[in-house]
């Protein structure tokens, strides 16, 4: 019994050792540097690579579906050289059809086939279908003609010639929209990837997940590529008509004012869905290789979230809004207009350096007084003043759903670069930079009538694997009541109406305000530059559309009053057509029936 024992512990211990022993090898062989050689030299004998399959990238809609970004099928033209029989009908045929060098695609077709190191070179890329059908035509051609000759080696032939299908990211709109999509750059098929606007937003959701396979270096030899399950798909809030109607306005303005550039944002202030943002400059993504010729001397993609500025009296709109709410001022209060305000060590002066004497505060803001809107800031405060500002969401992101958001800090009392003068200049717009998205939110809570600021956004909805996952609008806060709000609406209502403004559209009641910004420059301020805005809104009593303006340096005038005012009602004039939204007299009829 002791014998059959002793002889089990010596079987039991002989295969420990055993499995021990292979365990060893098996993790030398894995690490060992001749063993990785022998390995890159199997795989380089046999010609397999690890390749990473990318899905389809998702498209790009507007609201109603119109296709704004998509794929389309592209080829690789390459040759297998064992295949080879004629080098010169190959380069002649693939000159001619593809405009490439005669004597590199000889050279290539006539390379020496190796195998495992030398089988297969590409020609060209991103070749459209329609070529290929033609080069298609030509090989079938020369075969046809095989067939029929006695002589066969006297026949052309384009044996060797294959095509390997891919896709290749397209805009069918070209340069429409091209500041909110930003481009993916197609031909770098290894590291492609989304650079700015939504491309570059949503990268990973459009991209999909890759799939890494082994696969032959040649792909005549390839069998089959796995099914990859293509990336998301995206449905923005934009409307491609309004978008285009906003584009093509904006750029008039731009030329007929001498402007360095134009913005202009249309958002549904009821729920922050962008309706069109157009932006000059402009670039065609399906030639995004040209964004350095377009985009010179560090021009922002998007000056509506990329560029800060100082708004000037647009942000009145803000002041006057904070004041009301925290009942510092009624519309009724009167303030006597001297001309001049001293705040901080400094006088405050009016835009055209008069005295308007007795004024309410919808005079206030109809004749756009600087002088009355640092009282009036003063009389709040900073402790109050600020904290409005910062519930507005001044000095911070409104996190659009676009690459490339700017912001500029908001200085407060306390910091170093804050001085008691700032209460007064940033009252009325100055010494404070804002983008326009984030005036364009801001200013929304007054425009909705609720007092409640919705986040700005574009993506309405992605679609995954079959299924639509909807965006829902995102209240982001309440800076003020719904009652002031209301109040504020109809006094810039009434200051429109009382200067009988530009900006106005007949037929429907809007709300606004103009902005005339001085520029900041080394030695102060600019003296013959300005940056124009105007935000308006409407219609006041259903508002359905805000509308911001922005024209950077015009040339033909310095006040936003004759410039941005003007592009405004231009706008609006078409907008309220591409809305079917009918005038408000009609529109009262219809909801009294």
């Amino acid at each position: 019994m002791a014998k059959l024992f002793t002889r089990t512990r010596i079987i039991g211990y002989f295969f420990a050792l055993m499995g021990a022993l292979i365990l060893f090898q098996m993790v030398r062989i894995q690490t060992n540097v001749n063993a990785q050689k022998m390995s890159e030299s199997i795989e380089e004998r046999y010609g397999t690579i690890v390749r990473t399959i990318y899905p389809e990238r998702g498209n790009i809609y507007d609201r109603w579906g119109h296709l704004l970004a998509g794929n389309k099928d592209v080829y690789e033209i390459g040759i297998a050289l064992n295949e080879v029989e004629n080098p010169d009908t190959l380069a002649t045929v693939l000159s001619s059809v593809l405009e490439l060098n005669y004597g590199e695609v000889y050279e290539k077709a006539n390379l020496e086939y190796i195998e495992g190191e030398q089988s297969y070179v590409v020609v060209a890329d991103f070749v459209s279908a329609e070529k290929v059908n033609e080069l298609s035509a030509q090989y079938e051609q020369f075969e046809n003609d095989r067939t029929k000759a006695k002589n066969s080696d006297s026949v052309q032939s384009m044996r060797g010639l294959h095509f390997v299908g891919h896709l290749q990211r397209t805009y069918p709109e070209n340069s429409l929209a091209s500041n909110i999509l930003g481009f993916y750059n197609y031909r770098d098929r290894e590291a492609s990837t989304g650079y700015y606007g939504v491309e570059e937003k949503y990268n990973e959701l459009l991209a999909g997940n890759p799939v890494k396979i082994t696969m032959p270096k040649d792909p005549t030899l390839m069998e089959e590529v796995p099914n990859v399950p293509p990336g998301s798909s995206l449905v923005l809030t934009i409307d491609r008509e309004i978008q285009a109607m906003t584009e093509r306005i904006i750029d008039e303005a731009v030329k007929n004012n001498g402007a360095e550039s134009g913005t202009a944002i249309i958002m549904d202030p009821t729920n922050g869905e962008i309706l069109a943002m157009a932006v000059t400059p402009r670039m065609n993504p399906n030639e995004y290789w040209d964004y350095g010729n377009v985009f010179t001397d560090n021009t922002p993609f998007n000056r509506a979230l990329s560029e800060t500025y100082e708004p000037g009296s647009v942000f009145k709109v803000i002041t006057m809004a904070a004041a009301l709410d925290s009942g510092t001022v009624t519309p009724q209060t009167q303030f006597v207009d001297t001309g001049s305000i001293y705040v901080g060590g400094y006088y405050i002066y009016n835009w055209d350096r008069g005295a308007w004497g007795p004024q309410d505060m919808t005079g206030c803001m109809q004749h756009s007084l600087n002088v009355c809107l640092s009282w009036i800031a003063t009389e709040m405060g900073p402790t109050r003043f600020y904290n409005y500002l910062q519930a507005f969401g001044i000095g911070r992101r409104t996190n659009l759903d676009l690459a490339g958001e700017q912001i500029w800090p908001l200085s407060l009392p306390g910091d170093k670069d804050w001085y008691e003068v700032n209460l007064a200049t940033n009252s009325f717009g100055q010494g404070v930079a804002t983008t326009p998205i984030q005036m364009v939110m801001a200013i929304s809570a007054v425009a909705n009538n609720q007092g409640i600021m919705y986040a700005p956004h574009l993506l309405q909805a992605y679609i995954q694997d079959g299924k639509q996952y909807n965006t829902p609008p995102v209240a982001v806060g309440a800076p003020i009541g719904a009652e002031t709000a209301k109040t504020l609406t109809d006094m810039l209502a009434v200051s429109l109406e009382s200067e009988s403004s530009v900006a106005l559209v007949p037929g429907y009641r809007l709300a606004g305000k103009t902005g005339t910004g001085e520029i900041p420059s080394a030695g102060g301020y600019e003296t013959d530059l300005t940056n124009t805005s105007f935000v308006g809104w409407g219609p006041v009593d259903d508002p359905k559309f805000l509308v911001y303006v922005w024209l950077e340096k015009p040339t033909s005038d310095r006040w936003g009053s004759t410039v941005a005012a003007p592009v405004f009602s231009d706008i609006v004039k078409e907008l309220v057509v591409l809305l079917n939204l009918p005038p408000d007299d009609t529109r009262h009829q219809l909801t009294a029936q």
